[in-house]
């Protein structure tokens, strides 16, 4: 291994493969057994394809004897399959504040609706300035409030919970 460097997520072939004794897996699927490296060389050869370690962690290490770029391909492939499927999940935020008027409440209400049809969550907060600190129990009010006109389309995943100087509450959107 002094010699050739590998890169992190590239398969060895051929040659570079060093292990004495391997699995070998046939072009199509059957499984040969434990062979020597040097077998499994000249099998390869003989069906003009390469020599893949699929498994280098496995005892013996797995490898199977295909098209090296065909391999590649399709990897890359399950790999760009994966990435397309995953959801990104976006964190927006409303603030409101402890003296909120019924219109304001609505229309960050309307906002935050539009951000969970979306499929995004909300996090909505409420920041106490000098006196209004005595009075948290108006702000669970506001936040529990705004949480009613969210009921169609969000569920409260973190209920109203004091920060600091900040009240907090995490709405999700409703599992279909």
């Amino acid at each position: 291994m002094f010699g050739i460097s590998y890169k992190k997520n590239e398969l060895q072939i051929n040659n570079e493969i060093n292990d004495k004794e391997i699995r070998l897996i046939d072009a199509d699927g059957t499984m040969l057994g434990i062979v020597s490296i040097s077998e499994a060389l000249e099998l390869a050869f003989q069906k003009d394809l390469d020599l893949v370690k699929i498994s280098p962690n496995a005892v013996p290490p797995i490898c199977k004897i295909a098209d090296y770029n065909k391999t590649m391909y399709e990897k890359a492939k399950k790999k760009k399959e994966a990435r397309k499927s995953q959801k990104i999940v976006v964190l927006k935020e409303v603030r409101l504040s402890v003296k909120i008027g019924e219109n304001d409440l609505n229309l960050k209400s309307k906002n935050a609706h539009k951000f969970l049809l979306e499929g995004n969550k909300v996090k909505v907060s409420i920041r106490f300035k000098g006196r209004q600190q005595k009075y948290k129990e108006d702000g669970i009010e506001v936040l529990t409030k705004f949480a009613d006109t969210l009921t169609e389309v969000g569920d409260i995943e973190k209920a109203p919970s004091l920060e600091g100087r900040t009240m907090i509450m995490i709405v999700s959107p409703k599992k279909k």
